[in-house]
């Protein structure tokens, strides 16, 4: 079984036909937003189907929308157990809106801290922060989506009890192999990022999610990678039943 956390299925050009291919597959996949106006528009489609699971989100490098999405973020809240994509960009593409970052990261986290959720989490270039401020709203179900910052720090994010979600660029830059190999095996996940990562000249489908399991097994020196896979994820699923 292929899970893929991490997925804006609603950005492909034909999202309804990438829904009904990964419902038909069976491919456990939990769709993210960028804004509570995008989860509303796309809440409909997804709602009566067993596989596929749509995520609330409040993108960091959308912060110019932040004020006028938040009130809808409150109001969608309860129609979905996960949350993403939502969290922090100090990139260059996002320092320059730091301030409306953190303070809608942190309305964020104060709307969720007390609720049974699964959060998909952005951290480019801010992920101590995120982790503190993660750690200070006491959130127990957290995903480092395509995590880039240091090895150190992946440490105190396991302890923590968070997990990370592996996609196919990770496992192609030096980077990348040097993070998923601090990693303990039983907090990995795997996410596709599409459509933001090309495989093969073409836009990444959830089914290319082998090609991370079969170096994960290589990696883990296992053949059962696919297995752990979704045993991390059920553990995160019993916790906010």
């Amino acid at each position: 079984m292929i899970v893929d956390t991490h997925c804006h299925f609603d950005l492909y050009p034909n999202p309804k036909e990438v829904i009904n291919e990964l419902e038909k597959s069976g491919i456990i996949t939990i769709g993210m937003t960028n804004l509570p106006s995008h989860f509303k528009m796309g809440y409909p489609h997804i709602n009566n189907l067993k596989k596929i699971r749509l995520a609330l989100g409040l993108h960091p490098l959308m912060a110019s929308s932040h004020s006028q999405e938040l009130p809808h973020f409150i109001k969608y809240l309860d129609y979905t157990s996960y949350i993403g994509e939502v969290g922090l960009d100090f990139s260059k593409e996002g320092i320059a809106t730091k301030s409306i970052q953190l303070d809608s990261f942190e309305k964020v986290l104060q709307a969720v801290s007390n609720k049974k959720k699964i959060i998909s989490i952005h951290s480019r270039g801010a992920e101590k922060v995120v982790l503190q401020m993660l750690q200070k709203y006491k959130i127990e179900n957290a995903i480092f989506h395509w995590y880039s910052g240091g090895l150190k720090l992946i440490d105190e994010i396991i302890d923590s009890g968070y997990y990370f979600s592996i996609n196919t660029a990770m496992i192609k830059s030096v980077n990348g192999q040097k993070i998923i190999k601090r990693i303990p095996k039983e907090f990995i996940l795997t996410e596709t990022d599409g459509p933001f990562i090309e495989v093969n000249n073409r836009i990444v489908k959830s089914s290319d999610i082998t090609i991370v399991i079969d170096y994960l097994n290589k990696v883990f020196k296992s053949k059962q990678m696919e297995n752990q896979i979704v045993e991390n994820y059920m553990k995160l699923v019993r916790k906010i039943k």
